[in-house]
């Protein structure tokens, strides 16, 4: 079965692609089927963010659409900056320019603990609908660690790994991210939709 991700992140495709080949789904980009849909995210949580972007690429391309929509919530922010973690400082920053920026705003802050939290939205042409939710807490580090990853990663900290994010292999990344918790809950609701 193939999918379609209403995204251009090829780190969310691998996420993605990583968990579900397991169950024979095969996840593609939109732009490898020569679509470019982007979505204003109005909503005002990740997973009506995530089912905005699932409904409107299944409509464009007409094949089963998963989206993910995920950021940083951190506690001394009062959950900043949350659905706003990809346009968190403005459209001329990147992922370093973001991560920065926090890092700058969390200056003098003793309280860092933080969560991410990722919404998992399908739609399939039929109109049903799958959703999954996942979370990963932790803090945010006071610079950042790593290499690996994307966006928030290298300054996402795990305690009880001693490590953030960007130091996690795929693998670990994945049997712990908050993208890996909704996944595994999204594998087990698409399993049963499967069976029907």
């Amino acid at each position: 079965m193939k999918f379609v991700l209403a995204s251009q992140n090829q780190h969310k495709l691998e996420e993605m692609n990583l968990i579900l080949s397991a169950h024979g789904v095969e996840v593609v980009l939109q732009s490898e089927l020569g679509l470019h849909v982007e979505v204003e995210e109005t909503g005002g949580t990740f997973a009506e963010n995530a089912m905005l972007k699932a409904k409107a690429v299944m409509a464009a391309s007409g094949l089963p659409a998963i989206a993910d929509d995920s950021g940083v919530c951190v506690d001394a922010l009062q959950g900043a900056p949350g659905v706003y973690s990809a346009r968190y400082g403005g459209p001329e920053l990147d992922d370093v320019g973001r991560y920065r920026l926090l890092l700058n705003v969390m200056q003098g802050q003793t309280n860092r603990a933080a969560h991410f939290t990722s919404a998992i939205a399908c739609v399939f042409p039929n109109g049903d609908t799958i959703e999954a939710e996942g979370e990963c807490p932790g803090s945010i580090a006071f610079a950042p660690m790593g290499d690996g990853g994307f966006g928030y990663d290298p300054v996402f900290f795990l305690p009880q790994l001693k490590k953030t994010y960007a130091q996690l292999t795929p693998e670990e990344k994945a049997a712990v991210s908050h993208r890996g918790k909704a996944l595994a809950v999204f594998e087990e609701r698409l399993k049963e939709y499967l069976r029907k």
